[in-house]
């Protein structure tokens, strides 16, 4: 903003000016002031006391003449200290006039020629008796006090003039003070109205156009421009404005483009998800009724003319029912895996101790055969749907009693912490363990990493697993630093 540096450079020089000139002002108008108050006027005073000094003491030596009575000398007496205390008072404050001094020395001349003539003689004399040479002096004591009065006179108009003439200059000092301040004010309220039009045309209004446009921006109007107005700031700040809208609007189209395709493919896949269901609902009643009538005839076929046929034949037979039972349980296992979280979901408030002491009754012959101890903390409740929980619990035991070390009994323990919002559960075994490289295979379906001739399965437990935790909001993982058997860890939300 140039022409704001420049108007606010160009105020502060006129306010340092204006500044100087009523500092120049009000120095000038105290020293006028003090002249008048400090000087002129006490001088004056000190004149007029000085004379009646002069007056007080005239007095006592003419009545003393006149009586010879001592106590007419007081007023000499008094009228000398006076005099001596305003003579101190003078010489103070004519120190730098050199007429006041002049017209002191003067007066001071005539007051020790009226004393050498008048006053010293008749203070000399004994009291008592008048004195005889006052009467022949009566004359020449008028006319030296006289002169000296005319002297104190002049010393006074001369004083009086010099405190005239400074209330003249305190007068005009005054009416300049008071034209340089208003002239100061004026030229302030001046420059205020000067700034603060300035700013209105070259900041407000820029910036209240620019708000305005930001407003109708924020309110939807991504196709309204951001006007460019006002100083260079201003305008790179609009500039600044304006890209981020066409680079909004540029991102908003593009995402309008990417939900309308989102759009389609969710449609696609409502689509597909029902001719899923549609195909679980095939495979779960068309496919499983011819299943079970081969299943049916192949074991007939097996009882009945088993041994009747060579080893080959019953080979075949036996190869046949073994295929139909496996085909039937990975159709089960599918349906269920695709149920997950699709089909008569509830959630509702589970507990999982009593879910977990369900599920360990459940599994209770597997337990029994391999001899298994099972463990756990005290579990807690959680929001969810309590029979797909039921499935998470059970996949994870009997796959740890399934993949067990023969050498030893199985020992499984659930341990549970809280973990901010979350439940943390961890499921330790000591069987067989998982190698970490397979981490992640584990939880893909169909994904085995043994023969089916050594553990027996389809490979869709630890999938569903999975399915179920995520669904919930949790996570689950292979613990890859747990070395001695294997320990699997899901999260599920706290309830509270």
């Amino acid at each position: 903003m140039r022409w704001l540096r420049v108007g606010v450079a160009s105020a502060l020089v006129v306010l340092a000016a204006l500044g100087v000139l009523g500092a120049w002002v009000f120095v000038h108008s105290t020293g006028v002031n003090g002249r008048l108050v400090d000087r002129s006027t006490p001088a004056l005073i000190a004149s007029a006391r000085l004379e009646a000094a002069f007056v007080d003491q005239e007095t006592g030596i003419r009545g003393y003449a006149l009586t010879g009575k001592p106590e007419y000398l007081l007023p000499y007496e008094q009228g000398r200290i006076r005099q001596e205390a305003q003579l101190r008072v003078l010489r103070r404050v004519t120190a730098a006039d050199s007429r006041a001094r002049e017209d002191l020395a003067v007066v001071l001349a005539h007051v020790e020629g009226w004393r050498t003539l008048v006053a010293d003689p008749i203070v000399a004399a004994p009291p008592g008796i008048p004195v005889p040479e006052a009467a022949d002096r009566q004359g020449a004591a008028k006319a030296a006090f006289d002169e000296l009065r005319a002297a104190t006179a002049t010393q006074q108009a001369h004083l009086q003039a010099d405190r005239d003439h400074a209330r003249g200059d305190l007068d005009d000092v005054r009416l300049l003070r008071t034209w340089v301040f208003a002239g100061i004010a004026a030229v302030i309220v001046l420059l205020a109205l000067l700034v603060f039009e300035g700013l209105r045309r070259g900041v407000t209004r820029p910036v209240a156009g620019l708000v305005h446009d930001a407003e109708r921006v924020a309110h939807g109007d991504f196709a309204h421009p951001i006007t460019e107005l006002g100083p260079a700031d201003i305008r790179a700040l609009a500039h600044a404005m304006e890209a981020m809208r066409r680079r909004l609007a540029d991102e908003l189209a593009f995402a309008d483009r990417a939900r309308r395709r989102l759009d389609e493919q969710a449609l696609d896949l409502r689509r597909s998800n029902a001719e899923l269901e549609q195909f679980a609902y095939v495979a779960s009643h068309d496919l499983q009724e011819p299943l079970r009538k081969v299943a049916s005839f192949c074991g007939l076929l097996q009882k009945r003319y088993s041994g009747q046929l060579d080893e080959r034949a019953d080979q075949y037979i036996h190869f046949a029912v073994d295929g139909a039972t496996r085909m039937q349980t990975l159709i089960s296992d599918l349906l269920k895996f695709s149920r997950v979280g699709r089909v008569d979901t509830k959630v509702v408030d589970v507990d999982l101790e009593s879910v977990f002491t369900t599920v360990v009754d459940d599994i209770a012959v597997a337990i029994q055969e391999s001899d298994a101890r099972i463990e756990h903390d005290p579990l807690p409740r959680v929001q969810g749907d309590p029979t797909q929980l039921a499935l998470l619990l059970q996949n994870l035991l009997v796959n740890a009693i399934k993949f067990r070390d023969l050498e030893h009994a199985p020992l499984l323990r659930m341990s549970v912490e809280r973990d901010g919002r979350m439940w943390r559960f961890a499921l330790t075994d000591n069987g067989i363990g998982i190698a970490p490289e397979y981490a992640d295979r584990i939880f893909v379906v169909f994904q085995r990493l043994h023969t089916r001739e050594a553990y027996p399965g389809n490979g869709i437990g630890l999938a569903m697993c999975k399915k179920i935790v995520e669904f919930h909001g949790g996570r689950i993982h292979l613990d890859p630093d747990h070395t001695e058997g294997t320990r699997i860890v899901f999260t599920l939300p706290a309830d509270a």
